[in-house]
């Protein structure tokens, strides 16, 4: 069993839109619901917990939790929520081109490799040789993360991202090749891009992605 955790607690002042930025319209439908419409659809996912700003209510179907003041700390809060599972799963709510193919292929890469305690989605950086430009999904066995998370609240407020902790502790992580589509929506444009690839793969017009 996995569970999947979504970071969905974060301000999107970027973007300008006045409202969190899991809730900006993308194609329709808050942002945050295009993350959960994959991870419905993904077999192995058999919960899904999503860190929330103060006060917002967690879509139908999921647990919801209040975010922490970083984006591990709502990583934490999110595992501390949710039932058992051996893996985890966790998800930008700001990367909504998520598919459950590419949550499938992360998570078998773990489960392929006993000695890893990690799995992640990466893009590679076409101009920099060996360089990879880290993604979420990222997919860890869970007494992994729990030990990885189980610092100081100044590390966790540093970390760039979980899988950065997991090599902290000395734990192994599994690049997961994927294509720079699955993008990250910091900016109007990235939600203009988003809509247009949500456009190629038939997905906008939808009536309800969650």
């Amino acid at each position: 069993m996995t569970v999947a955790l979504i970071v969905a607690a974060g301000s999107g002042e970027r973007l300008g839109a006045g409202v969190p930025k899991a809730f900006v319209e993308l194609a329709g439908h808050p942002l945050l619901s295009w993350s959960i419409e994959a991870l419905r659809a993904t077999p192995a996912v058999e919960e899904i917990v999503v860190a929330l700003p103060q006060g917002a209510q967690p879509p139908a179907g999921t647990v919801g939790v209040v975010g922490g003041s970083s984006r591990s700390q709502s990583v934490l809060h999110a595992l501390e929520a949710a039932g058992p599972g051996e893996t985890v799963l966790v998800h930008d709510a700001a990367r909504p081109l998520l598919t459950p193919a590419l949550a499938e292929e992360v998570i078998a890469a773990l489960l392929d490799d006993p000695a890893a305690a990690a799995a992640i989605a990466a893009a590679p950086v076409t101009d920099r040789g060996e360089l990879w430009a880290v993604q979420t999904p990222q997919v860890f066995r869970r007494d992994a993360l729990e030990r990885a998370l189980d610092v100081e609240a100044d590390v966790l407020a540093r970390a760039t991202d979980d899988a950065s902790l997991i090599e902290r502790a000395g734990g192994r992580v599994l690049v997961v090749p994927n294509p720079a589509a699955n993008i990250k929506v910091t900016t109007r444009l990235d939600l203009r891009v988003a809509e247009m690839l949500l456009g190629e793969r038939g997905r906008v017009g939808r009536t309800d992605p969650a």
